[in-house]
């Protein structure tokens, strides 16, 4: 039998690659509000990454 083992260098390459083109945008927000926008991206099956990033884009293409 042939076990598949994970090896970390898969892992450390997307690390590095999103360290590289990603950044991260943190906010406090109020457990209510959080937790009812997670929901509502769960039912719709979207990504909470997806909708606050065309929030951003948004809010750039409105105040350029």
């Amino acid at each position: 039998m042939t076990e598949n083992k994970k090896t970390s260098t898969s892992s450390e390459v997307k690390r590095r690659y999103n360290n590289k083109v990603y950044s991260t945008v943190k906010a406090e927000l109020p457990k209510e509000l959080v937790a009812e926008f997670k929901e509502l991206c769960k039912s719709k099956g979207v990504s909470q990454a997806s909708v606050i990033k065309a929030a951003i884009e948004n809010f750039i293409k409105e105040n350029k």
